[in-house]
């Protein structure tokens, strides 16, 4: 789920301009807390993604089993192209999943973490990106509609002409708009476009995020207090120098589970099969 990571800047949009009957301090403190809830939460599921990738005029489809593994995640493959692995392939990913369990359980106290504060800092990045991003719209409320059985307020995000960004990745801010769908009673989001608009430069290189890239957040409720996405869209446009591209990326998400990963064991079964016991 790496371009998950993208998920705050989209999350971020929605924490400001929401409907006066409670007022926006109110909904603002509701909705951060709401988001806070939910980052925190999130690293303690399991889940089953399904990448499908296109560039080049390349199409490739991939499902995972996605796991929390000694405090990071690990993709295990389970099916390409919507076929699920055959006996072998399903044993070798097994076995991979196996030895890189192993290998995290008897690493060094200075492997484990440099890998911990890898994942950490990434998640940490995220989440301060998020809240930088709330200086960075105007909010219009255009009313109220109904969404996936959600009654949610639908609001259109633009930036803000003072806005000054303070990073290479806040950048993008300054030249993308948005419309949110958000949850009305839980103050959190049911769906999120954003589109970058003007071309964005990026680093020391003759690099640009050019207008027609496109983002798309789905999300539902995990549990009465616990929502996570269940679908990203990504379509992007960039050059570098004199050579320009697009790639799109759809990711789904689904069968969340609740996951202990300190009880993971390998145990083994008929043959060379084997299972994870939880």
């Amino acid at each position: 789920m790496r371009h998950l990571r993208l998920v705050p800047l989209l999350w971020s949009l929605t924490l400001w301009g929401f409907s006066a009957e409670l007022g926006p301090e109110e909904i603002v403190k509701r909705s951060v807390a709401a988001s806070e809830s939910d980052w925190n939460e999130a690293p303690r599921y399991s889940y089953i993604e399904r990448d499908v990738k296109t560039k080049s005029g390349s199409r490739s489809v991939k499902t995972y089993e996605v796991l929390m593994v000694e405090g990071s995640p690990y993709s295990r493959l389970t099916a390409v192209d919507d076929v699920p692995l055959s006996a072998q392939r399903r044993t070798e990913e097994l076995d991979r999943l196996q030895q890189e369990i192993a290998k995290r359980r008897s690493e060094s106290s200075s492997a484990r973490q440099k890998r911990l504060d890898g994942y950490e800092r990434e998640r940490q990045q995220d989440h301060a990106l998020m809240r930088e991003m709330v200086n960075a719209f105007d909010f219009k409320l255009l009313g109220k509609d109904n969404l996936d059985g959600h009654e949610v307020y639908v609001l259109e995000a633009t930036p803000r002409p003072d806005y000054q960004p303070k990073s290479r990745e806040t950048k993008v801010l300054t030249a993308m708009k948005g419309k949110l769908w958000i949850d009305t009673k839980d103050c959190q989001w049911v769906k999120v476009e954003a589109e970058v608009f003007k071309p964005v430069p990026f680093g020391v290189f003759i690099a640009k995020v050019h207008p027609g890239t496109y983002f798309l957040l789905e999300q539902a409720p995990v549990t009465d207090k616990l929502w996570l996405p269940k679908h990203f869209s990504m379509s992007v446009r960039s050059s570098i120098l004199w050579w320009q591209r697009i790639s799109v990326e759809d990711e789904t998400y689904k069968d969340y589970k609740l996951m202990e990963e300190q009880k993971i064991s390998w145990a083994p079964t008929s043959g060379n099969q084997r299972i994870l016991r939880p």
